[in-house]
């Protein structure tokens, strides 16, 4: 997902890259989807040259700098994410309002009032609320593609994926993609091997929700964790070194084992490693 190279001479001021966000995005095959939205995705498709994440995120930052301000865009996009996967043309739609109205759920329960009305202000939450409201009655099993972590990649992310099919380009990206059918096996393997431990009802439950959120999708679709801005902010020597998703799975294979001590310390150091970086979203 690198971008291409600027056009504007040296003097310019280049635009910075967003960072912070890590994703999981769902890529469906074209047949997934309804006319004239499948139509629309195979023109777009041809077009080439499509946006990038940071293109999508700054699309989004954008909005929030407006007078008056825009919660969640009022008008849904018209992009999408594509990818080339066993000579099959996938497609990811950004939704953009649709994750918009979902991230304001989410603020509200991360910051305090104060904090939330001086960012938005509740006139602005209040329109935005109402606006999801009616959208949901008209598409009562609407749902995103994508999902994002800020200032981290959440664990239960990891248990969808392996280490072998971990790509790290440095100073471009971290990810891996994996066949929707191996990530749905993954998951209940784990589910089943969770759910017969102690302590792990946070991450349990976790998995539960994000197994609903997959089942939403066509079986040969693909997934991706990509680690998106987090690869400009974080050490590029850490990053080179991180295999969270294996050291996950080591883990889990240790509880199915029955050596919950070596669980427990796998999983303690992972969760440390990512609570690190977490930690950075209140610092100054």
């Amino acid at each position: 997902m690198s971008e291409s190279p600027d056009p504007r001479p040296p003097s310019a001021r280049p635009v910075p890259t967003v960072p912070y966000a890590s994703y999981l995005r769902v890529y469906e095959p074209l047949a997934a989807f309804p006319e004239p939205e499948r139509t629309h995705w195979a023109d777009y498709a041809r077009r080439g040259d499509t946006p990038t994440a940071q293109d999508e995120l700054r699309r989004s930052l954008a909005d929030l700098v407006r007078v008056p301000l825009v919660a969640v865009p009022r008008h849904e996009s018209a992009d999408a994410f594509t990818a080339e996967w066993d000579g099959t043309l996938l497609v990811c739609p950004w939704r953009t309002r649709l994750r918009g109205w979902l991230a304001l759920e989410e603020l509200v329960e991360w910051f305090p009032r104060p904090v939330l009305d001086a960012a938005l202000p509740p006139a602005a939450r209040r329109r935005a609320t109402d606006e999801y409201e009616a959208w949901r009655e008209r598409n009562p099993d609407g749902r995103p593609w994508i999902r994002t972590g800020v200032w981290q990649v959440p664990l239960r992310w990891f248990v969808l994926v392996a280490d072998e099919e971990r790509e790290y380009v440095p100073g471009e990206r971290l990810r891996y993609r994996t066949p929707m059918v191996q990530a749905r096996r993954r998951l209940a393997r784990g589910l089943r091997t969770l759910r017969e431990a102690e302590g792990y009802g946070m991450l349990t439950e976790g998995l539960v929700e994000v197994g609903s959120w997959l089942e939403e999708f066509h079986p040969r679709s693909m997934v991706e964790l990509d680690y998106g801005g987090l690869t400009h902010t974080l050490p590029e020597a850490g990053l080179a070194g991180d295999r969270s998703a294996r050291d996950l799975a080591r883990g889990i294979a240790e509880l199915r084992a029955g050596d919950r001590e070596g669980a427990a310390r796998t999983y303690g150091e992972l969760a440390e490693r990512w609570r690190a970086v977490r930690e950075r979203l209140f610092a100054n």
